[in-house]
């Protein structure tokens, strides 16, 4: 008997939700923080979504959210001209800074100590943390937009997307372009995978693996409609992927081949990350929802708890339990 997928629907933004990022492990869980148009950045406990906070202060949609690994620091890019740092714990903005134009993504260094911002001013400018009141270091040389700005290599690297269709790697210290990645269509998203260094890009249909020291192509799989966002799981088994059909794809690794596809948003997907832990997916979409999917289907974790047909008795074998179709959490 096959078993349903029954995602987990976070409901309370109320514009559509264009980015979500994971924390780390922490000794408290794992947490999701998630970027909408509605400027209220949420976060939520990580594998059951269950709202903790919203920050509030934006004056305008927010298009990029970030947690640092430990999920004490939160940051995020918005359409108000700035980034901001908040204590996500508190929920207290701890930095406002100020920007030239739109601001499209923030990340921060695995010390926490910089944060680099990214957006519509084509520059890619890295603030030292401590030093707030100091000028930050900007990097330019892209002709369009910024969408994505990720940290790599030690944090010695960036990595850049942006709507000149091309990614860049950059060297932090010369602030020069090391390598140029060029494509055919704007690049919706990027992934960094530190652990054997992966870079998950998608434009078009199309998701592509390359080596992120080397900007060497791995391989590329072609989907069925427009892809938004892709994410590779820890171990490399499978990724998944969402875009204009509202449909979620999970694809095998190796192999190349679709997996499963499931339907659940009612709008175009326009983010999707693997939990830290491997266990669940989260989607963001244009319906304003984020859902929690299970990578297991039937497995008990978090708030999903489903018996295994041959725990039933023969004469109940039809009534497989699992939650029903729509959780709100």
């Amino acid at each position: 008997m096959a078993m349903r997928q029954t995602p987990l629907t976070c409901s309370g933004h109320t514009r559509p939700v264009v980015d979500l990022a994971f924390s780390g492990i922490t000794p408290y869980g794992y947490f999701l923080i998630s970027a909408c148009k509605d400027g209220k950045p949420m976060l939520r406990q990580g594998d059951t979504g269950d709202w903790i906070g919203t920050f509030l202060g934006h004056k305008g949609a927010v298009w990029g959210a970030t947690l640092n690994k430990e999920a004490t620091k939160a940051a995020t890019a918005a359409a108000d001209f700035t980034a901001k740092v908040w204590d996500a714990v508190t929920g207290d903005e701890v930095l406002t800074l100020a920007h030239k134009h739109i601001v499209k993504s923030v990340n921060f260094t695995q010390d926490s100590n910089f944060l680099l911002t990214g957006g519509n001013d084509k520059v890619l400018r890295i603030y030292d943390l401590n030093k707030p009141e100091a000028e930050p270091l900007e990097i330019a040389g892209h002709t369009s937009a910024i969408k994505k700005a990720l940290w790599c290599n030690n944090d010695q690297q960036i990595l850049s997307a942006a709507d000149d269709k091309t990614i860049r790697l950059w060297d932090k210290n010369t602030k020069e372009s090391v390598k140029t990645l060029s494509f055919e269509a704007t690049v919706s998203s990027m992934e960094y995978i530190p652990d054997g260094e992966i870079l998950v890009i998608t434009y078009g249909r199309t998701i592509a693996f390359y080596n992120a020291h080397s900007l060497d192509l791995i391989k590329t799989v072609d989907a069925p409609a427009s892809i938004h966002s892709a994410s590779l799981h820890p171990d490399k088994d499978f990724f998944v992927a969402g875009g204009d059909d509202f449909k979620l794809y999970k694809y095998d690794y190796t192999t190349k081949e679709e997996m499963e596809s499931y339907k659940g948003h009612f709008g175009p997907v326009h983010c999707v990350r693997f939990s830290p832990d491997g266990e669940l997916y989260a989607s963001g979409s244009e319906d304003g929802t984020l859902r929690l999917w299970q990578t297991a289907v039937g497995k008990t974790y978090g708030l999903w708890k489903c018996v295994l047909p041959e725990e039933l008795s023969s004469e109940n074998s039809e009534a497989l339990y699992c939650p029903p179709a729509e959780i709100k959490a």
